[in-house]
């Protein structure tokens, strides 16, 4: 098999033609807002406000296990002693 379609009559290669074009339209427009968001995501405030959150969400994440690991080491140390 060739792998080519066949087409009978003229109707059928526009209706291709207008389906292909829409596909690269809407391609476009996604690649198009895919550099949008990533220009916005790089901005330096967007960065730093990232940073700091991600700071601050990790310092709260630990403060809020310290005492579950401390707890369990404690348990586990206690165990083998």
């Amino acid at each position: 098999m060739s792998g080519k379609k066949k087409y009978s009559n003229f109707e059928e290669v526009d209706r291709d033609l207008k389906r292909l074009y829409l596909q690269s339209e809407i391609s476009k427009e996604e690649l198009k807002l895919s550099f949008h968001l990533t220009k916005e995501s790089a901005k330096p405030s967007k960065l730093i406000t990232g940073l700091i959150g991600g700071a601050a969400t990790s310092a709260l994440l630990l403060k809020l296990l310290l005492p579950i690991f401390s707890f369990g080491i404690g348990k586990f140390l206690k165990k083998y002693r």
